[in-house]
């Protein structure tokens, strides 16, 4: 498929009502208002040529550039393309998704991370933050940095509720990935997760709801799923 087939596909397959809950949610025009579900029908045709994945992200449409990250095989991506992604991921549905997956799967995904997490602009630092978060979820144990990662969960007991909003957010999904993922932090999870308590994230005029971590962990321990590992974050 070419750019411009795969923008008229994409074009017919959006809908005013989607459109409308993606630009409540905070996406901004251009955007058709495509259903995630249904932009992955569209994935085995676009994974093939990662030049098409690029071109897609790069158009600022928003339907576009979920499809990209959707498709994008992100071995193949360097350091300075993912640095532009996250740069141009405007809001937290392409910083904390589309990004932060994509990174974590990379072969930069510690460095970024890492260097993410520090930045000034928000979006930047919830790319940052998600990432690791991600990371963590199909990372094996022995190939973590445990220390850094008990590090990152005291910064999260000491800080969250002064963040900013959305870094809030990914901080406490953190702490959640570290206790649900991390089989030898759960424990130590647990408690900052007990200690931050209820994290108050402003999501505008939406439905979404903040989970409360502590819970979120025990839901994971009672299914007896603490330290299963996801096979991919990309979704």
């Amino acid at each position: 498929m070419t750019i411009e087939e795969v923008m008229e596909r994409l074009a017919e397959m959006g809908t005013e009502q989607t459109k409308k809950t993606f630009l409540r949610h905070g996406a901004r025009e251009p955007l058709f208002g495509v259903k995630v579900g249904d932009l992955k029908t569209l994935v085995k045709y676009i994974k093939k040529d990662q030049q098409l994945v690029l071109a897609l992200y790069n158009t600022g449409n928003y339907d576009a550039m979920y499809l990209a990250g959707l498709s994008v095989n992100p071995k193949l991506l360097n350091k300075s393309t993912l640095q532009d992604w996250a740069e141009k991921a405007y809001w937290h549905g392409l910083a904390e998704y589309t990004v932060a997956s994509a990174a974590a799967e990379s072969n930069f995904a510690l460095e970024l991370a890492r260097e993410w997490i520090e930045a000034e602009k928000e979006t930047i630092a919830v790319c940052g933050w998600s990432t690791y978060a991600n990371y963590l979820s199909i990372s094996q144990d022995d190939d973590l940095d445990l220390d850094e990662i008990r590090g990152l969960l005291n910064r999260v007991e000491k800080t969250i509720h002064s963040e900013r909003n959305r870094v809030r957010y990914v901080m406490n999904m953190f702490v959640i990935c570290a206790g649900s993922f991390v089989k030898p932090l759960h424990d130590e999870a647990l408690r900052v997760a007990s200690a931050i308590g209820k994290v108050q994230v402003n999501v505008g005029n939406t439905a979404c709801k903040v989970p409360v971590a502590e819970d979120y962990i025990h839901k994971v321990e009672q299914k007896g799923k603490i330290g299963v590992k996801k096979k991919t974050c990309i979704c």
